[in-house]
């Protein structure tokens, strides 16, 4: 489709002008690659049915990380998460530097602890990560207080290298094309196990799966 061929064409000049950050350039380019793909495969490609979503929030993790696009998954609309339950965290990454890793998560005052995937999420040079679904990576477990669609969280991520940052991230009503998204899974009456949950409400565990570098 000429459109995509236009815009990636954009993308090339604004790189070769220097004019744009090397980290926004290489997540413009993870973007662009379902588009093009959906336009290979036709109208019905399976990359037509999600996309990205723009309406998180973004940030910086030192001069290499940017954190894109993060968001809480919430009830559909006039409904609220309970306190007890769970809920997914959505987000991409792309790290320019040297090798990193998002270590912990942490949600104050919201949940008591944050899953992640065994030993952290991996940060690979030049490799965009995206945690973007359709099922959730990283999980806010055992809720604090109802989340309810358009309120805003503070959420505190920990690198191995990259400085600590804090994001306030918008919480998502499940409409529109969030419904392609899975909600969190229900909490379990197994108590997590001690590798599972660390001091400020962040942890990770074995059972979830490492995510993808690709998009």
């Amino acid at each position: 489709m000429n459109k995509h061929n236009h815009l990636e064409a954009r993308v090339i000049r604004s790189s070769r002008g220097g004019t744009m950050p090397r980290r926004i350039l290489i997540a413009a380019a993870a973007a662009l690659v379902p588009l093009v793909a959906g336009c290979e495969a036709g109208n019905n490609a399976p990359t037509l049915h999600w996309h990205q979503p723009t309406d998180g929030s973004t940030a910086a993790a030192g001069p290499n990380i940017t954190i894109s696009n993060v968001f809480v998954l919430g009830a559909p609309i006039g409904a609220a998460l309970k306190p007890g339950q769970n809920a997914g965290l959505f987000m991409g990454l792309v790290n320019t530097g040297p090798s990193d890793r998002l270590l912990s998560v942490s949600a104050p005052g919201v949940a008591t602890s944050v899953l992640l995937p065994s030993r952290g999420v991996p940060l690979l040079s030049q490799h965009p990560v995206l945690l973007t679904g359709p099922q959730p990576t990283v999980l806010l477990q055992n809720l604090i207080r109802p989340l309810t669609g358009g309120s805003v969280i503070k959420i505190i991520l920990t690198f191995a290298k990259a400085p600590s940052t804090t994001i306030y991230v918008p919480v998502m009503p499940r409409a529109s094309y969030y419904t392609t998204l899975s909600p969190a899974p229900a909490p379990t009456s197994a108590s997590p196990s001690p590798s599972a949950k660390g001091h400020g409400g962040s942890g990770s565990a074995s059972p979830s799966p490492s995510p993808t570098s690709s998009p």
